[in-house]
């Protein structure tokens, strides 16, 4: 009998080979996709939108499968404008699946309505077939669609539409902008039940309920501090820090608590990443400062040495995590007010039922059956 020898070279080689052709790890994930109708009569339905969207960004980074915490990814479509082509059914993809958290909050802020036709199964269907969703039938994968008019109008059935949903484990989610009994006869409930999905119904023009808490001022103050740990580089730095302050002023000018989510969500580590742009986030994934070139840096790095560079990335990445942690710890006890005030207002009759609640609860049920969990956070 032969013996075989192989050295300890030819099997590192071999189990190398081996790794690289095995797949990588499936990365959980949690895909959003936001269809709104921007006809006239729904400026407040898009305003709702704007104040909740921070509070739906925090819901589902709540979310962990087998303890790790899911990648995010949204979407936004517009349908029903008379200012979109009518060869395109009246609807457009306004953001593709992003982790772009700011992107998507300046492409929110942008909307804007003007009266058309409003195909609901031709939108569903168009969000379908462009999104990459994916195909790993535990992700969470879920479709709002939000609007006032019959569900089943256009060139595509929208049961059709669910259908396909339905197959490729996405949740269609309606939302009604009327009475619930009128979101049923206008099909919209069983635009949601054909794909296994829930049917909301809110008031649109009913007046976002926000509640202050003290902690709001002392969050955006660290906010700020925040803001100053990031160093854009690149061609696209510059103009991404720029957009990273707008639409904190975007938030900001909705009302304080809006504001104050959107600084929870980015103190968030692995919820708000811009490694594309920042500094201290592409450095931790692996990027080599030192491999950037000098016209590219920012100027607080330019005409260092590398061991400088690498000292003043670290300094400010250590900077960053004592803003977050501290803006963290003032987000629980924050939600914890807000859940007792909200308590003291049902027992009073009142409710906050809007867009963002709608959403978040729905978030929260399918998550679970998906075999998510939602972490808990105490002070």
């Amino acid at each position: 009998m032969k013996k075989i020898i192989i050295s300890a070279l030819s099997l590192a080689f071999v189990t190398s080979a081996i790794a690289q052709l095995a797949p990588p790890p499936t990365e959980k994930k949690v895909q959003v996709a936001i269809l709104f109708d921007t006809s006239n009569s729904m400026d407040n339905l898009i305003d709702q939108a704007k104040a909740r969207i921070w509070s739906i960004v925090n819901e589902i980074s709540n979310l962990r499968y087998e303890g790790e915490l899911p990648t995010m990814e949204f979407s936004l479509y517009e349908y029903g404008n008379d200012g979109l082509a009518a060869t395109d059914n009246y609807l457009r993809q306004v953001l593709n699946f992003t982790t772009d958290l700011d992107n998507l909050s300046q492409k929110m802020f942008a909307l804007k309505t003007n009266g058309g036709n409003e195909y609901c199964g031709a939108v569903i269907d168009k969000a379908l077939t462009d999104l990459k969703w994916s195909t790993d039938q535990t992700d969470l994968k879920m479709i709002y669609i939000a609007g006032n008019e019959e569900f089943n109008q256009g060139p595509i059935e929208y049961k059709k539409s669910c259908d396909k949903a339905k197959s490729n484990a996405v949740y269609v989610n309606t939302i009604f902008c009327g009475g619930y009994d009128e979101g049923k006869r206008l099909h919209w409930y069983d635009g949601a039940d054909c794909s296994g999905g829930d049917y909301f119904n809110i008031d649109a023009n009913k007046e976002i309920v926000h509640i202050p808490t003290p902690y709001d001022v002392e969050i955006q103050t660290y906010n700020d501090s925040l803001n100053s740990t990031y160093y854009g580089f690149g061609v696209e730095g510059l103009r991404k820090k720029e957009m990273q302050v707008q639409e904190d002023g975007n938030a900001q000018d909705m009302a304080p608590s809006v504001a104050a989510e959107r600084s929870v969500s980015k103190s968030k580590k692995g919820v708000y990443k811009n490694s594309s742009w920042d500094l201290v986030d592409a450095v931790e994934e692996g990027k080599d400062i030192n491999e950037i070139a000098e016209e590219q840096l920012p100027e607080e790095f330019k005409n260092k040495t590398d061991e400088e560079k690498t000292a003043l990335i670290e300094a400010k990445k250590v900077e960053r995590e004592k803003y977050q942690a501290k803006i963290g710890e003032l987000a629980v006890q924050r939600e914890n007010f807000i859940t007792e005030e909200k308590k003291k207002r049902a027992e009073k009759g009142e409710e906050i039922d809007d867009f963002g609640s709608s959403v978040n609860l729905s978030i929260e049920k399918r998550a679970t059956s998906n075999g998510f969990k939602k972490e808990v956070n105490t002070p």
